[in-house]
């Protein structure tokens, strides 16, 4: 009885190495690298290519920010100069204006 337990385990570990493995084998290593290697250039490319128009899209976008600023900023200087002229003209009397 023992011996069918024994003969039941061998096999079964026999049957799910052969069921994890296809049977052939694999690529050797250096086969594995030569395939690869066209595809990791091609990747390595397209990764750049993805990283140089990104940075054109950075510097496009901090540029119009820039420009953005500066407008703003004079936009705020001619908003103080109106409220200097506005103020001037509130402090004069009333007579004054007529």
């Amino acid at each position: 009885m023992r011996c069918m337990q024994f003969v039941g385990a061998v096999g079964l570990a026999l049957v799910s190495t052969a069921w994890a493995g296809s049977g052939q084998p694999g690529p050797a290593p250096a086969e594995q690298t030569a395939t690869s290697l066209p595809q990791v250039r091609q990747r390595l490319a397209r990764n750049q290519a993805e990283v140089k128009r990104l940075e054109q899209d950075v510097a496009k976008r901090e540029s119009d920010s820039k420009r953005a600023s500066e407008r703003l900023q004079q936009q705020d200087q001619a908003i103080a100069e109106l409220q200097k002229q506005l103020q001037e003209l509130r402090a004069r009397p009333a007579a004054a204006q007529h």
